[in-house]
């Protein structure tokens, strides 16, 4: 997976972190969870806000 792959990184969230609430996420942690997802292998370093957002948007999506 790659920075741009926005609903496979959401939809991998939801299955890894069941419990957790996506909008009471901050973007520390979503950053490092996504970084540690199985399959995830682009460069951490090309991850901004605006990708963190896509992404919380997405996971919260997911679970509605």
């Amino acid at each position: 997976m790659k920075w741009s792959d926005i609903q496979d990184i959401s939809i991998a969230l939801s299955e890894s972190r069941p419990e957790v609430d996506p909008r009471y996420v901050n973007f520390v942690d979503l950053r490092s969870w996504v970084l540690a997802l199985d399959g995830f292998d682009d460069d951490p370093d090309r991850c901004g806000e605006k990708i963190l957002e896509a992404v919380q948007a997405a996971w919260i999506e997911e679970i509605d």
